[in-house]
């Protein structure tokens, strides 16, 4: 649980609201993480492979998101929940082996590539229904002071994910909070973030400085 103990990578952004600030923060937060509440896969009703959204940051099989479970002082603190299935290739490849010696030893032949073709959709169908998901789970703090969001998680790809499932549920842009990102919101330009030449240790010789800069020694 890296928000409340460890360390991790995290990407920080600031929320900006796309309308005016709710009236009622509660119950705001609550129908924004329902609407991208986390539902399990149902391996026994859709072939998915992947099922991610909102739990509760200290029960990741919780989307109740109860004020006390959410709420932290000015802090909004919850989860994204990311499971996938994944069928090894080498387990469906050695019972489909197992399978057509059994299927050649019954019939005295080969399967044909049609009942090979068949049986592999069988075989996975039913080594899927017994495959557990691998869950991640990234936590997420929000300021409800600062609008600011920290999205705990060192993937860039899973980062995008999280950041959309906000912007969407919420109703809210992020904007990342980067050296360059303050720095337009200050206003200030792009020339001024060029690096000088003492901080990437380059020498500048007379001949670069304005000759009204240059103090020659006495005669």
């Amino acid at each position: 649980m890296p928000v409340l103990s460890g360390a991790v990578t995290f990407s920080r952004f600031r929320a900006e609201p796309a309308e005016n600030a709710p009236s009622d923060t509660k119950r705001w937060l609550a129908k924004g993480l329902k609407s991208g509440a986390f539902e399990p896969i149902d391996l026994k009703k859709t072939e998915d492979e992947r099922a991610a959204g909102f739990v509760e940051l200290e029960n990741h099989d919780s989307v109740d998101f109860s004020t006390g479970s959410v709420l932290y002082g000015e802090y909004a603190l919850f989860g994204f929940r990311i499971d996938t299935v994944k069928l090894p290739a080498a387990v469906l490849k050695a019972e489909l082996e197992k399978w057509a010696k059994a299927f050649e030893k019954q019939n005295g032949r080969q399967p044909t590539r049609g009942e090979k073709a068949e049986n592999r959709a069988s075989l996975r169908h039913m080594l899927r229904q017994r495959a557990v998901p691998s869950t991640k789970v990234h936590d997420v703090s929000w300021n409800l002071k600062t609008s600011q969001v920290q999205i705990w998680a060192a993937s860039r790809k899973a980062v995008d994910e999280i950041l959309i499932a906000i912007e969407t549920a919420f109703e809210v842009k992020l904007q990342p909070l980067v050296p360059a990102s303050l720095a337009a919101r200050a206003g200030i330009a792009d020339d001024a973030l060029i690096p000088t030449p003492e901080l990437i240790g380059v020498e500048i010789s007379n001949s670069e400085i304005p000759s009204s800069e240059v103090t020659h020694g006495e005669a």
